[in-house]
């Protein structure tokens, strides 16, 4: 007869042959007396352990029949054993069941139907309540009357919080649970100094939502009002994890509570609120700033534990998951700072509204990462202040499952439901869950079951849609004075203490605000800690059109001699590495580069700029689907040995000082991928961070990230990204999805030198911009249109002369000789080039310059000017794209000089008719499309 408890006494017979003393007496009694009926004594028990199988458990087949058979199986008592077995399911049932029975609804009104944990359904009835049966968790074990066992269970399992852990595959982290859950009782009396901490976190939460409300009347602060527990739950959280040795924690978090937070948890002084409120100096945000509910803020924290943390609350829009992927790019990037590579000083805190959590796929993809080598770190803590509602949307019609929490039960980790209004069992729930987060880093999922007492903002009426639930909220005590009731009658603390408590934070708010209305300005943040030697805003120039645009113009360069050297070095491999013979070509390829016996590839400009970086000391992250290899077959930065399939990182053991280069095979995750990397590159400002597409098309699925987050963060929040986006781009006849990376819709949010967008022809072009995004101070997201079939065209090719000798240039110009003798001029940016050169020369049209906009934002006028100055006035320029006349450069570039270019050149445009589509499907239509459009460009 096999049950649920049959692989405990597996293992704790193991634990016996090992060690007879290591398991409790009775079970050690009852092995002895089953090895002496085997013939085997104590003594002899180490050379027949292998033969050794007590036949009360595993019966003439070996196979396990636990404790049913254990109770009864010495005696045949049928009854014993009938019992036991019910009782043993009992156990499993509230176990894996019970969390359906708890009472987490703090209005007792939404309860979904309760599991069936009855004795009948577990084949006993009441007549077996007063037989004893073994109870067994981990390696406790002690006989218990059955109707003691009902009531324990009930006890433990529903209350008012519900355990969902059943679903963890590894039995060694459900015992670690069942252990904590069973070992020591949640409805233990805690200490009387936290008692009083929770209450005065209450306390705090409560006043502050009442004096906003108050002196700000019909503002929207997205209340916390039927869910302040959150506050007192973060408190108790923090001091857990400062004890816990972490010293960084970051937390992303939606509306709701922000204010709250920013104030009580971050420690914002109250008077910059305030200040917020009153709009003091608004001319200085005119066309820039966020909402207050939006903001984010740091601060150094000392814990009532002694210890010292950081907090960092990340800003955010009101795209809310979405912040939750950047907040852990921004801890992995701190822990990897700071060589936090066990991953045990800092640690993510995501808050979660309940219908986002399971609406959002952000969320998914956010979870997905939770155990990525390339994501890890060490555990994410996710509180859901769960209303039990949406804006107006109840949960029946915002989700198919029973929890908002489901969709994480799709990692090996546990989900607490607790209810918000029994502060000790959240207290409980905090401590089990920063243990757990502790010993097994990984994520875990604590569900704060409250309500919101107020509308989706101050200026909602709730009960148009739910006028049941706000029947029963206008009826519900809040949980500050419930709870202070509860200490009150327990002598815990009296009336009168609890009263100074609220009239001194009532005092202190009431100062702040008087502060607050004499501010004439709000201060503005400006880059320090780590970014304090990185500048944003407009890019400095230089009006001189002989030198470079950009006022700061960082070295670049590499000696020829020094790129040979390293291309040698990409080319080595640990002599027990055994290569794919095609990569033996590739680095035989290399070789001969370094020798000036081959052009340089685009692959190859890639390895030497992210080689030297490296030994340079700055630290590289590029990730993406397949990037390891590249989409394109061109990459190859870790090789896989073809016995044994162990890894080589190319660019391991360069120097001795060189920082690492980490190339990250990403999940087949776009938002989530993008928006951890963009949230790495916020705190690591030395390092050169870059997402890559698998192609262009596809940060479409990131688009939220690359508006509310990239183009907009400097604008609204101060700050600042040198982010790298690579996207693949061309017309190759690939079909719409795989030929445009939408170059158009990045040229639209490009305002104010927010981004650089640039399309390089050439491996030297790529080289030399990787390496200015990791050299320049003037920090600025890069959005980089990397090739496809260029990456082997061999006209697309560099020397080691362009890369020891050259910069990166924003407009390469024409390099015909007698410029004056030009009957047109073409402008284009891109892979359509080396179409129109091949032509022209085909054609033999010289009369035609070609020049290509290589960096077509931010590009200064007298930039372009001082190329277009040797062409005599009156000469036709063309703008030439492959893209239809709807997209790519055009619109943008028409937008800006109009039909006519500095009042010298008529400007018009060929490019492929106006669409709805990128590209045509077809091979043979593209093809007779580009023709078409280079006789065009050369005849019309």
């Amino acid at each position: 007869m096999a049950c649920y408890n049959a692989s405990y006494v597996e293992r704790l017979l193991q634990k016996y042959l090992d060690d007879r003393d290591a398991v409790p007496e009775n079970w050690r009694a009852f092995f002895d007396r089953e090895a002496e009926e085997n013939g085997v004594s104590a003594a002899d028990l180490g050379s027949r352990r292998p033969s050794f199988q007590p036949r009360s458990i595993f019966g003439e087949t070996g196979t396990a029949a636990g404790p049913a058979a254990i109770a009864g199986g010495a005696t045949g008592n049928v009854r014993l054993q009938k019992v036991q077995y019910g009782s043993d399911q009992l156990v499993n049932g509230y176990r894996s069941r019970g969390h359906f029975n708890a009472k987490l609804d703090p209005l007792n009104i939404k309860n979904k139907k309760a599991t069936n944990l009855s004795l009948e359904s577990f084949g006993l009835s009441r007549s077996d309540l007063d037989q004893r049966v073994y109870y067994s968790s981990g390696d406790k074990i002690e006989q218990i009357a059955l109707e003691d066992l009902v009531k324990r269970l009930d006890d433990l399992y529903c209350k008012h919080i519900g355990y969902q852990f059943t679903h963890i595959e590894e039995t060694d982290v459900q015992q670690w649970i069942i252990d904590r859950i069973e070992h020591q009782s949640h409805i233990k009396e805690l200490p009387n100094a936290v008692q009083k901490q929770i209450l005065q976190r209450l306390t705090e939460a409560t006043v502050f939502e009442e004096f906003v409300r108050k002196k700000y009347v019909g503002a929207k602060t997205f209340s916390l009002f039927g869910s302040e527990m959150l506050i007192a739950m973060l408190d108790l959280l923090i001091d857990r994890a400062a004890s816990n040795h972490v010293r960084e924690v970051v937390l992303g978090m939606p509306h709701r509570g922000r204010l709250n937070v920013l104030t009580n948890i971050i420690g914002q002084p109250a008077r910059e609120l305030f200040a917020q409120f009153n709009d003091v100096d608004f001319h200085q945000f005119i066309g820039g700033g966020d909402v207050k509910y939006h903001l984010g803020n740091s601060v150094d924290k000392m814990t009532k534990s002694g210890n010292e943390v950081h907090l960092s609350l990340c800003f955010n829009p009101s795209h809310l998951e979405f912040i939750n992927p950047v907040a852990l790019g921004r801890l992995r990037a701190k822990q990897d700072r700071t060589g936090d590579m066990q991953r045990r000083r800092g640690m993510a805190v995501l808050i979660h509204g309940d219908a986002a959590f399971i609406g959002e796929g952000v969320v998914q993809e956010t979870l997905n990462l939770s155990q990525l080598d390339g994501y890890k770190v060490g555990g994410t803590v996710h509180i859901i202040v769960n209303n039990q509602i949406g804006f107006t949307t109840s949960y029946d019609d915002s989700r198919s499952t029973r929890y908002c929490t489901d969709i994480a039960r799709m990692l090996q980790i546990p989900i607490f439901h607790v209810n918000g209004d029994d502060p000790e069992a959240v207290a409980d729930v905090v401590s089990m869950a920063m243990d757990f987060r502790e010993k097994f880093q990984r994520d875990v999922i604590i569900d704060l079951v409250c309500y919101r007492r107020l509308g989706h903002n101050e200026a909602d009426e709730p009960s148009f849609t739910q006028p049941m639930m706000y029947k029963a909220i206008d009826k519900q005590t809040p949980i500050r004075d419930s709870y202070l009731n509860r200490l009150v009658e327990q002598g815990r603390i009296t009336s009168e203490e609890a009263n100074a408590m609220s009239d001194e934070y009532q005092e202190f708010l009431k100062k702040e605000y008087d502060i607050a209305q004499e501010m004439k300005e709000r201060s503005l943040r400006r880059p320090e800690g780590v970014w304090e030697e990185f500048a944003g805003g407009l890019e400095p120039t230089n009006e001189d059109p002989e030198h470079d645009p950009a006022d700061e113009c960082p070295e670049t360069r590499i000696p020829t001699d020094r790129s040979a050297e390293i291309l040698r070095q990409l080319a080595t491999v640990p002599d027990d590495f055994h290569r794919n013979r095609k990569l033996t070509r590739i680095a035989d390829q290399r070789r001969e580069m370094a020798d000036g016996q081959r052009s340089l590839d685009w692959a190859a400009a890639e390895a030497l700029a992210f080689a030297t970086l490296s030994m340079e000391g700055h630290r590289i992250r590029l990730s993406g689907q397949d990037s390891q290899r590249g989409t394109f077959n061109q990459r190859h930065s870790v090789l896989h040995d073809i016995n044994d399939g162990h890894e080589h990182n190319i660019f391991t053991n360069l120097s001795q000082k060189q920082a690492p280069v980490e190339i990250v095979n990403s999940p087949l995750s776009e938002a989530g991928v993008l928006g951890f990397d963009y949230g790495y590159s916020l705190d690591y400002p030395n390092a050169l961070v870059a997402w890559e597409a698998q192609f262009g098309d596809f940060s479409n699925a990131a688009q939220v990230i690359i508006d509310q987050f990239m183009a907009s963060a400097e604008d609204k929040w101060r700050r600042l990204s040198g982010l790298v986006l690579m996207l693949p781009h061309g017309y190759e006849g690939q079909g719409p999805e795989h030929s445009s990376a939408r170059l158009e819709r990045f040229l639209w949010l490009a305002a104010e030198d927010n981004i650089q967008v640039a399309i390089p022809t050439t491996p030297a072009q790529y080289f030399h911009i990787l390496r200015r995004q990791m050299k320049r101070t003037w920090k600025k997201p890069l959005i980089l249109f990397t090739p496809k079939s260029l990456l082997r065209h061999p006209a697309a090719v560099s020397s080691l002369e362009e890369l020891a000798n050259n910069k990166f240039e924003r407009i390469i110009k024409d390099n015909r000789e007698n410029p004056e003798h030009t009957s047109r001029v073409i402008m284009c940016s891109g892979k359509v080039y080396y179409d129109l050169a091949h032509y022209r020369d085909e054609h033999q049209r010289h009369d035609v310059a070609i020049i290509r906009v290589e960096q077509p934002y931010p590009l200064k006028n007298h930039t372009v000017q001082a190329v277009l100055d040797q062409y005599q006035d009156g000469v036709p320029l063309y703008w030439v794209q492959e893209e239809p006349d709807n997209m790519g450069v055009w619109p943008y570039w028409k937008l800006r000089y109009g039909h006519r270019m500095f009042e010298r050149f008529p400007l018009s445009v060929i490019a492929r008719e106006t669409s709805s589509s990128p590209a045509t499907g077809s091979k043979a239509a593209h093809e007779f499309e580009q023709q078409q459009l280079l006789e065009r460009a050369f005849n019309t």
